[in-house]
């Protein structure tokens, strides 16, 4: 019988491999429901659905390795990374009809957040007051009006699967909505600034990389506190804390 691998569990959800299947436990069905619709209406390729019976979700495993993860060099070659790039595109040209009905917050909303999420930080001594201020400027960049796109909304490296140059499929639907595309790219490349060409060159487009920089300000900010509670450690090496010191 194969062994039963937790990949990743928490109070909201829990993810567990057997063999070559992934069962995903969410007992917020509305999010199990954006995650299937969004797998079949995305133009790039996603695991193939086996069953399901809410609250769990039965993938089949994707060929390859993931392109990366936060906290760590990735292994990938740039030809890999170019290809998440053109895959990137390809979704976001999507047409919007066949995206997630719901949309991502808006500027508003995320400055709302912000403000409270840097307030937190300060108080509680998680992050240098002066490294909060420095991304909460540097984040304003990101907070424009953009056109909507098909996006994957938690697009990060360990989230693409690679074999060899190419890309076979991409994991982790549940936060699918019409959002900025920018922040997607800004997801995919956080912790691997090194690779923030590669995709562009991927990407194919004139992409704004001080909007993209700015997402990483956002997305750092806003991940911090939500991590520590749910047992991860954004202090890691290479990991949120590190990407907020690293802002100019």
């Amino acid at each position: 019988m194969p062994a039963v691998q937790v990949v990743v569990a928490h109070d909201e959800r829990a993810t567990l491999r057997v063999g070559d299947v992934f069962l995903k436990v969410d007992p917020d069905r509305a999010r199990g429901d954006v995650e299937v619709a969004a797998m079949a209406a995305a133009p790039v390729p996603t695991p193939q659905v086996l069953w399901r019976r809410p609250p769990v979700l039965a993938l089949a495993a994707l060929p390859g390795t993931a392109l990366g993860h936060l906290g760590t060099p990735s292994t990938a070659s740039p030809v890999a990374w170019a290809a998440a790039g053109a895959a990137l595109r390809a979704l976001h040209e999507a047409p919007l009809r066949d995206a997630p009905p719901r949309s991502a917050r808006g500027p508003a909303e995320i400055a709302a957040e912000l403000d409270r999420e840097c307030a937190w930080l300060v108080a509680d001594g998680v992050v240098a007051p002066e490294v909060v201020d420095r991304n909460r400027r540097a984040a304003q960049a990101a907070l424009r009006p953009w056109a909507p796109v098909f996006t994957h909304g938690d697009l990060q490296a360990d989230h693409v699967f690679v074999d060899g140059d190419e890309v076979t499929g991409v994991v982790d639907w549940s936060e699918a909505a019409r959002g900025d595309a920018l922040f997607d790219l800004a997801v995919l490349t956080l912790g691997h600034a090194e690779h923030l060409g590669d995709v562009v060159d991927g990407y194919g487009t004139d992409v704004d990389t001080d909007v993209v920089l700015a997402w990483w300000s956002v997305r750092c900010l806003l991940a911090v506190r939500w991590l520590t509670r749910h047992g991860f450690d954004p202090a890691a090496p290479g990991c949120e804390v590190d990407v907020l010191r690293s802002c100019p």
